[in-house]
């Protein structure tokens, strides 16, 4: 039976899950594991430049739309053997041989880069 306290209780608790839904809704990440072993393989850039001593989704992604790369995150994404890589040693082989690829900063590897405790990639979207 419909009645103005129960129409009440359905209109209150419908309000809190949206609530509920709003606050805890944030924004997903897409490859968490590519981020722990950044964080864990380089935690000297990770202290400099992270936030909270962790570094983001920046380091290969320098727009919001992660569909989107810098010149590291074209690299490192060349050199996984998948598009949503999940084994961790896979990873860790990846940024190891990325190392050893160009940078944009002329005479410089990206690992040159990272041993001098500056990030690899630019703030630019690689062609």
């Amino acid at each position: 039976m419909l009645t103005v306290k129960n129409s009440v209780r359905f209109v209150v608790a419908c309000v809190l899950a949206a609530s509920m839904f709003v606050v805890t809704g944030g924004e997903a990440v897409a490859r968490p594991k590519y981020k722990d072993v950044i964080n864990t393989a380089y935690p000297d850039l990770a202290k400099k430049h992270g936030t909270d001593g962790k570094l983001t989704c920046a380091v290969c992604h320098p727009d919001k739309d992660k569909k989107k790369r810098n010149n590291y995150g074209v690299a490192l994404a060349g050199k996984l053997s998948k598009k949503n890589e999940s084994d961790l040693d896979k990873i860790k082989e990846a940024l190891t041989k990325t190392e050893g690829e160009k940078s944009k900063t002329e005479g410089k590897t990206f690992g040159d880069l990272i041993k001098a405790g500056d990030l690899p990639g630019t703030n630019e979207v690689a062609e």
